[in-house]
């Protein structure tokens, strides 16, 4: 296991335990998130060494990583993945001209493809091999395992997206820096992470779905999201809502309380629904505190 012993946005050394979770998904394992005395955040403290993480993602349950919709929660994922994806194309159209873009952890390469047939030339990273050649096939083009700073010509991008995919990136610094190398003067950055200040991340505590240890290292809320990357140079723009993911992340939820209780988690699924529909309704009256968020910062132009 690694220990971390300095915060990753403020560089303390003082932290306390926040939360013990289990790992539901594959390995059964507990593990603890800890708070930054200094600034709040929260982070999976101890975690495995980054050549041991692949292992925890080796389950059909990971969705990102699948085209199967075998069962009802993964049925609805894919559903709710297509609407996503129509807003995100919107998203991105809306916010620059189109040009080359690169999507770090593009996964089965989805997204990429509606970008390419909007008109932007795209470029993925993703290290997990199963997904990365569905991309490939997909695309028809060649997607990188990883990210170097030979990767890609300095100042190309128009915009980088990380869709839910920051928050299980081992070396945290060296690979934002890397990636705001590749990013035009003026670019725009979209990060997408899961926001446990959110109303479904109180109710549901330990069995909060989008803790999800250990292949989330980190637990942002827009505090300390928005303080990282200003010390990265980047300016804060906007922070929209990700409204679906309240209702997935609360019925993954649901089904981690039924498998510990041994019950039947058919009501689950109701609540779940209520939970999610009840979670948009207070981010609506409180800014801030949707399920998940988008946060778009841009590069300074120099």
């Amino acid at each position: 296991m690694e220990t971390l012993n300095n915060c990753p946005v403020c560089k303390e050394t003082n932290f306390k335990p926040y939360l013990g979770c289990k790992d539901y998904t594959v390995s059964r394992e507990t593990f603890t998130i800890v708070q930054c005395n200094s600034c709040e955040f929260k982070f999976t403290n101890p975690r495995p060494e980054p050549k041991d993480l692949g292992k925890y993602y080796e389950s059909a349950d990971y969705v990102s990583h699948s085209k199967s919709t075998k069962g009802f929660i993964n049925s609805l994922y894919h559903i709710a993945k297509h609407y996503s994806l129509l807003k995100k194309i919107q998203l991105i159209n809306s916010l620059s001209k189109k040009g080359k873009i690169l999507d770090y952890g593009c996964g089965t390469g989805d997204f990429l493809n509606n970008c390419k047939v909007a008109g932007w030339e795209v470029s993925g990273i993703e290290p997990n091999d199963l997904a990365r050649n569905i991309a490939k096939e997909l695309l028809k083009s060649e997607i990188n395992s990883e990210l170097s700073e030979n990767s890609f010509e300095k100042n190309s991008f128009s915009i980088i997206t990380l869709w839910h995919v920051l928050e299980h990136i081992s070396e945290l610094d060296t690979t934002v820096e890397t990636l705001l190398t590749f990013l035009k003067p003026g670019g725009v950055l979209l990060i997408a992470v899961p926001n446990c200040n959110s109303y479904d991340a109180q109710v549901y505590g330990k069995y909060w779905a989008a803790y999800d240890v250990p292949r989330h290292l980190y637990h942002f809320v827009p505090k300390t999201t928005e303080k990282y990357f200003k010390n990265n140079g980047l300016s804060h723009e906007k922070t929209l809502p990700m409204p679906l993911d309240s209702f997935y992340v609360s019925m993954l939820s649901e089904k981690y309380i039924a498998r510990e209780s041994g019950k039947s988690g058919g009501l689950g699924m109701i609540r779940a629904a209520w939970r999610g529909f009840v979670s948009n309704i207070k981010a609506i009256s409180k800014q801030g505190t949707s399920s998940s968020q988008v946060y778009i910062f841009k590069k300074g132009a120099f």
